[in-house]
């Protein structure tokens, strides 16, 4: 329960935020987990509210919106809206993803960009957060399209970022394709090979495991999550949603590991195949979403021991790990009801806040580990700036490098929430661990850098 000084503080902050930012649900409910975790640390320091640091960190420094038209394969004009929010750069450049999607907006950007921020702290690297991306969906388009909206959309872009300013990198909509014809036009325009983006080819200056980073930590995160309570992944059932980059390599180690994942999904449905994936099916679905960009129902057509739900979510079916890695808010109240009765006893996500505030209450209230994205899924920004590390000492590290800096890193993680979420009675809330552990490295540098 929070004391009442706390409530307060909490209370005049979101009615500031909602006031200031009508309509953005998904960010206010952003900040509000964040606020709820960090108000009694902050109310318990008073110079943090004397100096209005939260007040600070939740108004972007800078918020970037353009117009980015392009010529389709028909030779009809579109115009699609592109975004930057630069949310705070105290720790580092900013740092984070761009997503091309049609739900794109400006209230999820800013979400995206205020999560970023606390995540990029966790990892203990220098970066700061932020977050881009456009209403454009790369489905169902042709390369050419894909290509000549890049190319305008970087066009724009090219004028706020830099390798020492804001580095983007991929995220939903945005993959290897993608970064390739961002990079290039980048490079054309500013005359300049640089780590300005992350999540490049191997053999123009990308890393090695990046694409790989975000699901295999993920999964060294749950591991660590279950070691608590001396359990692993050895026989688990496992439910992941999802089917892009993170769901794939959050699968293949999740398998490695000993545990046997049963459904995979895409915006259409999900397959369920309770013989669980093997390394033939894996590389199918590689193979389905990476080069054919197809459709996760094709799956059931090449195993049809399969079955295809279309229109649902795979939280029903009964498990004892669930790793959400499709979207925000795909876990409701109703659905984290499912994953309880089913068996589920822990819960990790791999994407950005897949879980609303009911389904976590939920989970918290049954005892279920549970664990927030900005902790889980912070593998793929922590190998980014690895990226951005080998870029500029111009050297590459082997795979064994990179694969030891991402465990160490999501261990480092791990120990972060046990200190700050570890509760009297010797559960722990990774809620409350990740948001304090990640605001205090934040705010200790606002502070340091003085009113800016």
């Amino acid at each position: 329960m929070m004391d009442k000084l706390s409530q307060r503080y909490v209370d005049g902050i979101m009615a500031d935020v909602i006031a200031r930012n009508p309509g953005e649900n998904e960010f206010h409910q952003a900040v509000r987990e964040v606020v709820e975790s960090v108000a009694p640390y902050i109310t318990s320091s008073p110079h943090l509210m004397k100096l209005k640091i939260m007040e600070r960190i939740v108004e972007p420094e800078r918020v970037i919106m353009f117009r980015v038209p392009w010529m389709d394969d028909n030779g009809e004009i579109q115009i699609n809206r592109g975004y930057r929010v630069q949310m705070n750069s105290a720790i580092g450049p900013y740092k984070g993803g761009i997503r091309f999607h049609e739900s794109v907006n400006l209230s999820i950007m800013k979400f995206l960009a205020f999560e970023q921020t606390f995540k990029n702290s966790l990892t203990t690297l220098p970066m700061g957060g932020a977050k881009g991306g456009s209403d454009f969906s790369p489905k169902g388009r042709s390369d050419a399209e894909v290509m000549r909206f890049c190319q305008s959309f970087m066009t724009e872009l090219q004028r706020h970022i830099g390798q020492d300013t804001d580095v983007p990198a991929g995220d939903i909509g945005v993959g290897g394709r993608e970064i390739g014809f961002l990079f290039g036009q980048y490079k054309r325009l500013r005359d300049e090979f640089t780590g300005t983006l992350t999540g490049k080819g191997l053999g123009w200056g990308g890393s090695r495991l990046r694409p790989e980073a975000t699901g295999y930590g993920l999964c060294y995160f749950t591991e660590q999550m279950l070691a608590t309570r001396g359990e692993s992944f050895q026989g688990k059932t496992v439910l992941i949603s999802g089917a892009g980059n993170v769901a794939q390599f959050t699968a293949q180690k999740a398998m490695r590991l000993g545990a046997k994942v049963v459904t995979l999904s895409d915006s259409n449905g999900f397959i369920h195949d309770p013989e669980g994936l093997d390394e033939t099916k894996w590389q199918f679905v590689y193979e389905l979403k990476n080069y054919r960009r197809g459709r996760i129902k094709e799956y059931v057509e090449r195993f049809p021991q399969a079955t295809y739900y279309p229109g649902q979510r795979p939280w029903g079916i009964p498990c004892d790990i669930a790793l959400p890695c499709a979207t925000q808010n795909e876990i409701e109240k109703a659905d984290a009801e499912k994953l309880v009765a089913g068996g589920c006893r822990c819960v990790a996500e791999g994407a950005n806040m897949p879980s609303t505030p009911e389904a976590i209450q939920v989970f918290q209230s049954n005892g279920l580990l549970y664990s927030p994205g900005k902790a889980s899924n912070a593998g793929g920004v922590s190998t980014s700036g690895l990226e951005m590390t080998q870029n500029s000492i111009r050297q590459k590290w082997t795979e064994e490098e990179v694969d030891a800096h991402l465990r160490r890193i999501m261990s480092d993680i791990h120990a972060v929430c046990l200190k700050y979420g570890t509760e009297d009675d010797g559960t722990v809330n990774y809620v409350k661990g990740a948001n304090i552990a990640g605001f205090i490295k934040v705010a200790n540098a606002m502070v340091d850098q003085g009113l800016v």
